[in-house]
């Protein structure tokens, strides 16, 4: 499993959140845990007032927005399949992430 790879989603809130991507670097790939984000159904989601901290995409046909303030670490053993990859899509995660916490200090 890669950084940016996207699982599919098989906890409780699965309908709203169908998927979620590793955004933990490599580097850490020892640890039997993964820092994701959740993918949130637009239609789950509402108005998004700021695009940058929250990014739509497509996956599988499906349109969901990063949610950075659900930013999670989860066991390995608790993801789901992967399902796709927004490595092509990373600098907007990453602007996002930055978004989060770099303008804390502001």
């Amino acid at each position: 499993m890669a950084q940016f790879d996207v699982h599919r989603n098989i906890g409780k809130h699965k309908d709203a959140i169908p998927f979620v991507v590793v955004v933990q670097s490599s580097q850490f790939n020892e640890y039997r845990r993964r820092v994701v984000v959740p993918l949130v159904r637009s239609t789950a989601i509402g108005k998004i007032n700021y695009a940058v901290f929250n990014p739509t995409f497509d996956i599988r046909g499906t349109k969901v927005v990063l949610h950075p303030l659900e930013i999670v670490s989860v066991p390995i053993d608790q993801l789901g399949p992967v399902v796709g990859s927004l490595r092509e899509e990373s600098q907007a995660i990453v602007t996002a992430l930055d978004e989060l916490l770099s303008r804390a200090w502001k």
